[in-house]
Order: structure tokens, then sequence, then C-alpha cells
């Protein structure tokens, strides 16, 4: 039965890639952008463009008004408790090294760090370092068989020594959501700051922070439909006070001097230097457009669709779904085929999807396996994409076999 997208037509670059006979199916890596956003880029450089909170003059007043009414649209996307909670990165990995320096000076040799197994290279690797610079325990939080961390093994790893806890909300290799509440609840009792990944999980539903209850929660402005170059990082007021600058130039610098030096709070203070101006502003346009839509309509759409995905990869033999994937993208290996091989088959006819490790290679190397095939989807697809997503699988498991 077919399924369509009501907003397919939001995004020219679907319909391009349709004329070049292409089916987009790697949103989890970036997604397509809709027009709203386009809009908003052609505006900002189309009438002067203008660098923010420095200079009197008007197209530099309407920047800054522009960047900061961003700032506030990001807050209310997140439920923050205010629009200085929110700090622009270059992207959830910039964030994530941000956190990692500015938090660095509050912890002590034999501390502990706690992650899960299935965390994303970038939610993995600046906490990794911090432990070997400051002879730390990195804890790793084991999964269970469905792929989400393990809750009750995690609970009694997360202990006294802890100092931080950071995790993935939404797995970009296992489509899993996970435990958050229970595990950020257990992680406060125990006195240790929160870190959510939310890179994939903000795509997909609204995300209270204050009902989520974590520190701080970061994301990537491309995987939600808007530029790239940009992301966000939200902190708890008390949490945001714990940081310590960690890049230094213009911007956040409230007094210089040729020996000393002093420095702005949050949010301008961790924003040194000319931020991605356009990109801000643009990210602001895609939160309008998306919180135009209806929820429960996009929410239904993209629970259809997935179950769809996930039905269609089980019926076929020999495919082997990993974990149990809840949203938006389901990864899978086939019985003696190399997911190298079984990619390049599908690029070949015009269906793009991602294959690899998928930037979280300790956990693929978990599952012992070199790479798996990810499927995910978007906004814009329709089950024809599927359709012709299969149709493609298809006739490469024939050739391969």
């Amino acid at each position: 039965m077919f399924q369509p997208s009501p907003w397919r037509a939001d995004f020219p670059a679907i319909t391009a890639l349709q004329r070049q006979r292409q089916t987009y199916l790697d949103s989890a890596a970036t997604t397509q952008k809709p027009q709203a956003l386009l809009d908003a880029l052609s505006h900002y450089y189309s009438h002067g463009a203008a660098n923010v909170h420095r200079a009197q003059h008007l197209p530099g007043a309407l920047a800054t008004q522009a960047f900061e009414t961003s700032r506030d649209k990001v807050a209310t996307w997140l439920n923050a408790v205010d629009s200085r909670q929110i700090i622009f990165t270059h992207g959830a990995t910039s964030a994530l090294n941000l956190l990692a320096y500015g938090l660095e000076h509050g912890f002590e040799a034999g501390d502990e760090i706690a992650v899960s197994a299935l965390e994303h290279h970038a939610n993995l690797l600046p906490w990794q370092q911090l432990a070997q610079r400051r002879n730390l325990r990195l804890v790793v939080l084991p999964l269970d068989e469905h792929g989400r961390i393990d809750l009750e093994h995690a609970l009694q790893l997360i202990g006294p020594r802890t100092r931080l806890v950071a995790l993935s909300q939404l797995s970009n290799v296992l489509g899993t959501w996970q435990p958050l509440p229970a595990l950020l609840a257990h992680a406060r009792a125990q006195g240790a700051l929160s870190v959510v990944d939310g890179a994939q999980g903000v795509v997909h539903g609204r995300h209270d922070v204050q009902l989520l209850g974590c520190d701080f929660y970061v994301f990537s402005s491309h995987k939600l439909y808007g530029p790239d170059g940009v992301g966000a990082l939200y902190g708890r007021t008390e949490a945001l006070a714990r940081l310590r600058h960690w890049q230094f130039g213009g911007e956040m610098v409230q007094l210089a001097d040729y020996h000393e030096s002093s420095f702005r709070p949050a949010p301008l203070g961790f924003e040194a230097g000319t931020p991605p101006i356009a990109s801000v502003i643009g990210l602001g346009a895609t939160l309008d457009y998306l919180a135009s839509l209806d929820p429960a309509a996009v929410a239904a759409h993209e629970t259809s669709l997935h179950q769809h995905l996930v039905r269609g990869l089980a019926d076929r033999e020999g495919v082997r779904i990993l974990g149990t994937p809840q949203s938006a993208l389901a990864s899978f290996v086939i019985d003696g085929v190399h997911n190298a091989d079984i990619a390049h088959l599908l690029t070949e006819q015009g269906i793009a999807v991602r294959a690899g490790h998928h930037c979280a290679m300790p956990l693929l190397k978990g599952l012992g396996l070199e790479g798996a095939i990810r499927v995910s989807l978007g906004l814009y697809n329709d089950s024809d994409d599927l359709q012709r997503f299969f149709d493609a699988l298809d006739q490469g498991l024939e050739l391969l076999r």
C-alpha cells in the first residue's frame, strides 16, 4: 500500500535526487533541507551579511537579532528554562569536546567516567582521551540482547566514584532508545554529571531537557534538517558554571590586557571567534518549519515507514537485523555477504544507504562484525522509496548468491 509523505515537496533536493534516479535513505548521516532553510540562508546573504554582537550599524544589529532569536528557538525546542543555557557549537562532536576539556579540571586520578557500549565515536573518544590525560577509569556499560543499555548492570556500575555519565539517547547503529530516565536519576543520586548525546534522538519527537533531567544535552543541526557546521549544547545553569573556558579569542573576552584577561560566562564565553552566523539563523528557520508540522502526523508517518522497513528486512532470507530497532533506522548484515559488496550493488542501482562501522567501531567489534548496512529514514521518505530499496536489495542478493 502506497504511503506518501505529506512533506516531500518541502525538500527541493528530494525532487532533484529523484530526477537523478537516486533514492536517499541515509538521513541518520545527514538530512536533506527544507525550502524554509534555503530561503533563510538566501535572505541573510542577499540582504546584508554582518558580524554579530559587535557592530553598531544596522546590518550588524539585524544579524545579531536574528542570531539571538535562533538561540531562543533552540531553547524553546528543548524546553530549556533560559536561552542563556544554549551554547552554539560547530556540531555535536564540537560540543562534546568542549565538555571534555571544559570539565577536565574537576577530575582526579581514580575517578570514573561511564559510557555505554554503543556510543558513537564522538561520545566515546573525548571521554577516553580525558581518562588517559587524568588517569581516570572509563567504565563501559553493557548492552542487553535488544541493543539497549542493560539497566540492572549499569546501575551497579555507576557508583560513588562515578563523576560523569555520557550516553546516547538513540543509537545511530541499532535504532534503540536508551533507558535514560532511570540512568540519569541514578547518576544524579551518585553526584555525577550527565551528558546526553542527542544527535539522533533530537530528530524524532520533541524532548524536554527539564523532564529528561540531564546536566548537558548536545545535538547537530545537519541531522535535524538544518544547515551543517552548527550544533547546540544545552546545560543546566549550575552545570554550565562548572565549565572552564577552552577556546580563546574574540567575542568571549570580557577584559583583555597583555598579561591577564577575564572572560564572559556562558553562552558567549564559549563561542570564541566569529560563529557560523548564517547556519545559526538557518537552524532557527528550520525549527520554525518543524514546529509548524503536526507532531502526531510526523510520528505516525515515521512509525509506519519504520515498521515497513523492519518487516521487509525480516522477511528476507539470510538478513539479520542488529538489535531491536525502535525508530527511524535499521542496520543489518547478510549471511555470507560482505556489507561493502551489497552496498556497492545498491549504490549502482541508485540507493543511497550507509555501510561500514558507522563511527561505532567498538560496538561492531563487540558484535563480531566488520561493518553493517544502515537504512535511515526522513520526513520526506515514502513507501515507494522502501520498495525501490527492497527491489534493489533482492537483485543484489540474487547476483551475490
